[in-house]
Parts: structure tokens; C-alpha cells; sequence
């Protein structure tokens, strides 16, 4: 089977985000007054060919503590989809 992934890379709560935190201060400037707790992540997309959904999570858990994230700082949420008329 061939599953569609996408994984949402986030820091941990209480990590400090520069990123995020210039983003926030700059917002104001720009007229967008109100907007707060900005948080920067990235997003990662792929296909993987797996025998099923359970190995294909374990597959790709492991991918994302080994490669994808930092597990120290950053947290990571996986969302499967089948790729429907995909077959190994």
C-alpha cells in the first residue's frame, strides 16, 4: 500500500522560538495589531509504500525521531492517508 504523509514539525512548549517572537513584533508595523503567540514549524510531505497503515506509522515515527526532528526541542504530528489505486 502507499500512504500519503504529512508530518507538522512544532517546537516543544516552553522552547523559545526567535522566529516566531520577530514575526510577532513585526506584526504591529505592518497594521496587524491583536495577533499573538506566534509559533514557527515546518512541514514535511511525502509517500512511503508500506505493507499497511499500523507499519507505515511506525515507519515514519521512527523517521521522525531518528532524522526529521530534534525530539530534544521539537514535536512532531503525523497524519497517514491511503493513496487510493496505489499497490506495492
Amino acid at each position: 500500500m502507499r500512504f500519503s504523509v504529512q508530518v507538522d514539525v512544532s517546537l516543544r512548549e516552553g522552547v523559545a522560538d526567535p522566529q516566531g517572537a520577530t514575526i510577532e513584533r513585526s506584526l504591529p508595523h505592518l497594521g496587524f495589531d491583536g495577533v499573538t503567540g506566534v509559533r514557527v514549524g515546518k512541514q514535511i510531505v511525502f509517500e512511503l509504500d508500506s505493507t499497511d497503515e499500523d507499519a507505515a506509522r511506525s515507519e515514519v515515527d521512527d523517521l521522525c525521531a531518528r532524522f526529521l526532528t530534534n525530539p530534544v526541542i521539537e514535536t512532531a504530528r503525523v497524519t497517514l492517508s491511503a493513496v487510493e489505486g496505489a499497490s506495492r
